[in-house]
């Protein structure tokens, strides 16, 4: 892949904002292999052949913002099972991708790697950068609204939940590049780190082109 390819590639999985813009310099440093083999092409798709239903929606999640991308993946399957509908017609997703992905990640992985600062993300309780995934298993007072369902329990619950895979690639090549650490090996790092269930995907935005074409509605989630 060229370098122009490659940092083409990896300007899309960011995306622009804000946050992630000041990275862009840094990408144009790297030397990762962003390509897709076989078998993580399958894995994909056996992943969106799981969204079932009538009801389903995709939710788009490029930063952190608060933990709504998953509170909100919450607050549709709720408002349905409110509504009566059967939980095997009911579909919640959503997709970490660009400056998003953190909640994809073991809170060992934001400990090791000092994410919550990476990603300006504070620990509600103690208002310092966070060393915890506090969107996994919430405890009160953690996401928006009271809410006390994370990732864990909507996963049991039939959710789907996918990281993209370049924006992963990029973001721990920048940390490895950081600290002079080996990128291939931070990277697996990160990928060993996937909360059990969250399925990785070649790009975030696949994944959503994806979904909807399987009838998924889209709300974008910060």
């Amino acid at each position: 892949m060229s370098q122009t390819r490659r940092s083409f590639i990896a300007a899309l999985a960011l995306g622009t904002t804000t946050s992630a813009f000041p990275l862009l310099k840094e990408i144009e440093t790297l030397d990762l292999n962003l390509d897709t083999n076989d078998d993580e092409i399958l894995d994909a798709k056996d992943w969106v052949s799981k969204v079932k239903g009538s009801k389903k929606i995709v939710y788009d999640g490029t930063s952190f913002n608060k933990g709504f991308p998953i509170h909100w993946n919450w607050a549709f399957y709720q408002s349905n099972i409110d509504m009566k509908v059967p939980e095997n017609d009911i579909t919640a997703i959503t997709v970490f991708r660009s400056m998003g992905i953190s909640p994809a990640f073991k809170s060992a992985l934001w400990e090791k790697y000092a994410l919550g600062k990476f990603f300006s993300v504070s620990d509600p309780k103690t208002g310092k950068p966070s060393i915890r995934n506090f969107t996994n298993i919430p405890q009160k007072g953690d996401l928006p609204a009271g809410g006390t369902v994370g990732i864990s329990e909507m996963l049991k619950k039939g959710s789907l939940f996918c990281v993209c895979g370049t924006a992963t690639k990029i973001i721990s090549g920048i940390i490895a590049k950081r600290e002079s650490l080996d990128p291939d090996k931070v990277f697996q790092d990160f990928k060993d780190h996937i909360i059990e269930g969250i399925q990785i995907v070649p790009t975030g935005v696949w994944a959503l082109g994806e979904v909807q074409a399987k009838g998924c509605g889209y709300i974008y989630a910060g």
